[in-house]
């Protein structure tokens, strides 16, 4: 559903326009009404059409609650979680707490990755794609994990 990279812009007031190609899917998929949380490995946000999301929240919510590693994500992803509707003219209001997480400043990048979009600062999401291009074990080999090898393109 989602993909490619998206340059935008988020004003004083915490509005952020999503790009036509974007706004008109999740309009027909979900009537604009999505869900904004934090990623638990980046400073980045996740933009997730309403329905993508309740998908999410029962895989999260039938986690073993006495498991630390489950709880942590349960309490961020659920926690940071917020409900936000695309207003008529496209934009999403992101509320302070998620931009301060995602260290946003003027630019941004959305990042389509299918079910969901990525929201990075433009400058973060710089620096963090050139460490992923540089990725290599300790030979200078890239890092490769065994279920890729399965993966034709």
């Amino acid at each position: 559903m989602f993909r490619g990279v998206s340059h935008v812009t988020i004003d004083a007031k915490g509005r952020m326009a999503i790009p036509v190609r974007h706004r008109d899917q999740l309009m027909q998929h979900c009537n604009g009404e999505v869900v904004v949380t934090i990623d638990t490995e980046d400073n980045c946000l996740m933009l997730y059409p309403l329905p993508a999301w309740n998908d999410v929240e029962r895989k999260i919510e039938t986690l073993p609650t006495f498991d630390p590693a489950a709880r942590r994500i349960q309490r961020l992803l659920i926690g940071h979680a917020t409900d936000i509707q695309m207003d008529g003219s496209g934009r999403l209001l992101l509320p302070a707490p998620l931009r301060e997480y995602a260290l946003m400043d003027k630019k941004l990048v959305l990042l389509g990755q299918i079910n969901k979009i990525e929201i990075w600062s433009e400058s973060h999401w710089l620096e963090r794609r050139e460490g992923l291009i540089a990725q290599k074990d300790e030979s200078g080999k890239e890092e490769k994990p065994d279920f890729l090898e399965t993966l034709s393109l």
